[in-house]
């Protein structure tokens, strides 16, 4: 028997067994965790586009939440307000976690306070004015946020609103999966695509065929991919691995299943078309397709084949493959440059990877290899320019 919850009735019943697996939908440890750091002490920088804000310590030492009360922590998340009233700045998504339920709060809250009590202050926010302002903070929260609740649909089964529940709330799904404005914010319900603010990744489109939409998946391929980072379809690579490593993974068969019904059913768009992030595309050099073949043959085609069938299980396939073939590029970018390495899950314990050719190729062998793989065996994208991989590999990964 299971509950709402994901777990088994007696698991759900222990407030703090289900708090620390709700932890995990949420994917908490990952910010609230300094690299080196104590776990759940904080301290971890989270850059923005206007500044860095450093997650606070959520241990119950007196430096942590050691004075909260379960109502604070729901105020927290519910309302996006510390303990003294103070707005919370939204790189802590409670434009998302306002979503969660009071009795998901209290079983988070009861696993908080179960923690090892860690002595570390929470380290100032470095933002710039005026953002640095809560009056400032008060103008975006009138303009982006209102607090509410997960609405059942009752056009829907339950597993469907369970998935609607995880992507939406704890899971914040579209917090990278769409576009951000001027002043930082998305729309929760929008998983239109968008690069992820202050790093050189962009996640893809959930909704336009061409892009990473799962309509016509099996139910069942999408739960492997979040279980395990790879399915026949896709591999995760970049912040989606890590989101997989330390998230998804650990996730109820059930959930996982009710999340795929939700990701599934997401209403189509259209095809999205060429959207370059930064400057207007400069068109490669004559000559560059060949080099870009030659290029493939030399470095590539010992793993995913000589008309980039790949291996199945291993090297992904790139003809016909929609992470190719993407309107925007930085992701292929990326790989080529930092290496592509998929999440090590108890479902596929050791991945196979892809070394980084950053110290091998120049910018301009890059932009000819991608852009020939983007043209060859049946792919029909645009060429990536010379331009493109240097603004790339001049970001932080």
């Amino acid at each position: 028997m299971s509950t709402t919850s994901g777990l088994p009735a007696s698991a759900a019943d222990d407030g703090v067994t289900r708090g620390r697996y709700l932890a995990r939908a949420g994917n908490c440890q990952a910010c609230h965790t300094a690299p080196g750091g104590a776990p759940w002490a904080g301290g971890r920088g989270i850059e923005t586009p206007f500044g860095v804000v450093y997650a606070g310590n959520l241990t119950p030492d007196p430096t942590g939440l050691g004075g909260w009360q379960a109502g604070d922590f729901w105020r927290a998340l519910h309302h996006g307000r510390s303990r003294d009233g103070r707005m919370l700045y939204p790189a802590f998504p409670y434009t998302h976690y306002t979503r969660v339920t009071r009795a998901d709060a209290d079983a988070l809250w009861a696993f908080m306070q179960s923690l090892p009590p860690v002595a570390q202050a929470n380290r100032p926010h470095e933002l710039r004015w005026p953002v640095s302002t809560q009056w400032a903070l008060g103008v975006w929260r009138a303009l982006y946020f209102r607090p509410g609740v997960q609405q059942a649909d009752a056009r829907q089964d339950a597993s469907w609103n369970r998935g609607a529940y995880l992507v939406q709330g704890l899971g914040h799904c579209s917090a990278c999966h769409s576009t951000r404005n001027a002043l930082g914010a998305s729309e929760v319900l929008d998983l239109s695509g968008g690069m992820i603010p202050m790093q050189a990744w962009y996640a893809p489109s959930l909704a336009a065929p061409n892009e990473a939409s799962l309509a016509d998946w099996p139910l069942a391929e999408i739960a492997q991919l979040l279980a395990t980072g790879n399915s026949p379809r896709a591999s995760t690579l970049g912040p989606m691995a890590e989101v997989v490593l330390h998230s998804t993974q650990h996730l109820s068969p059930d959930d996982l299943a009710a999340m795929a019904v939700f990701l599934k059913s997401v209403p189509p768009t259209a095809p999205t078309e060429a959207r370059n992030t930064s400057m207007e595309r400069v068109p490669v050099k004559a000559g560059a397709a060949l080099r870009g073949e030659k290029l493939y043959g030399d470095h590539c085609a010992a793993c995913h084949g000589a008309q980039g069938e790949g291996v199945a299980g291993a090297y992904p396939r790139l003809a016909g493959n929609r992470a190719v073939t993407l309107p925007v590029t930085a992701n292929l970018v990326q790989v080529v440059i930092h290496g592509g390495f998929g999440p090590a899950t108890a479902g596929r314990p050791r991945p196979f990877g892809m070394p980084p050719f950053a110290m091998v190729m120049s910018d301009a062998d890059v932009a000819a290899v991608l852009t020939y793989l983007r043209q060859a065996w049946g792919n029909q994208a645009g060429p990536v320019s010379e331009l493109e991989v240097a603004q790339q590999r001049s970001l932080a990964r």
